[in-house]
């Protein structure tokens, strides 16, 4: 019976869709969290007898005809990079991107990769860098002397140092942005590569070319909605039930025909 593996596929698919709802609720309090959503299509169909047959010598046509699907699969799960709330922390090297663009990171190998997790610190030697100790890219060096850090909209970034009239700048912070953000690739600690389907990284000086800009002392909260994703898990699992209904009916009808048989 088709019955059986159509409501196979379907639990399969609820399956996948339970899997990222719970990764959203798991990351509700990660900083700069986009979080995800299963999309589905339904599979190949087979055509018992085709619309637009010819049905008769008169030349009339079949108007609908009969197709039976064979289910359903998972087209993609799909990330939405609305902009997460922005939370104060007071901590001088918190900084959240207000609108678009990503921070650039420098991994231990050498590649790029993209964050909008702001949550950063000094290493030993004074760079500004991630929780892993990533370098957040172009490097910028604080002077160990520095009494006073101040990162303004544009990423500049502006140190006072003692005895200085002025503040001294040590560094731009420039952001990146993509034609398609849903196509960069999650590698895990808050960051993102590059890939063909994202496109090419563009870099500016935050507040220009559509660009967010920089507040400091803020983070990017996770963008997920508790109600919405409890909804969303309660509407998943009834569709799972649901379908393992339509195998228990399956396999009681495949009862009654053996016993007719024997």
């Amino acid at each position: 019976m088709r019955s059986l593996s159509i409501a196979s596929t379907g639990m399969l698919a609820q399956q996948l869709n339970v899997e990222v709802i719970s990764n959203n609720i798991a990351n509700l309090q990660t900083t700069g969290f986009k979080r995800q959503r299963a999309e589905f299509q339904d599979l190949i169909y087979q055509n018992e007898q085709r619309m637009g047959a010819t049905s008769s010598d008169q030349g009339t046509i079949v108007p609908t005809g009969i197709q039976i699907g064979s289910g359903v699969s998972a087209g993609a799960v799909y990330r939405i990079t609305d902009q997460g709330s922005l939370v104060q922390t007071g901590n001088t090297y918190d900084v959240a991107i207000q609108g678009k663009g990503y921070f650039q990171i420098q991994l231990p190998n050498g590649d790029t990769a993209y964050s909008r997790a702001g949550s950063f610190q000094l290493s030993p030697t004074g760079q500004l860098v991630t929780q892993e100790g990533y370098t957040v890219n172009p490097g910028i060096t604080v002077p160990p002397n520095a009494i006073e850090v101040s990162i303004n909209p544009s990423g500049e970034v502006q140190v006072k140092t003692p005895g200085a009239v002025t503040p001294q700048n040590v560094g731009q912070l420039e952001l990146a942005t993509f034609s398609n953000e849903a196509g960069l690739e999650s590698v895990g600690d808050n960051l993102f590569l590059e890939t063909p389907a994202s496109g090419a990284a563009t870099t500016n000086v935050p507040g220009t070319e559509a660009v967010g800009t920089i507040l400091q002392g803020f983070l990017e909260t996770s963008n997920v909605n508790p109600v919405a994703e409890i909804t969303t898990l309660i509407t998943a699992q009834r569709a799972y039930e649901m379908n393992s209904r339509v195998i228990t009916a399956s396999d009681e009808m495949l009862r009654t025909v053996a016993a007719l048989r024997s």
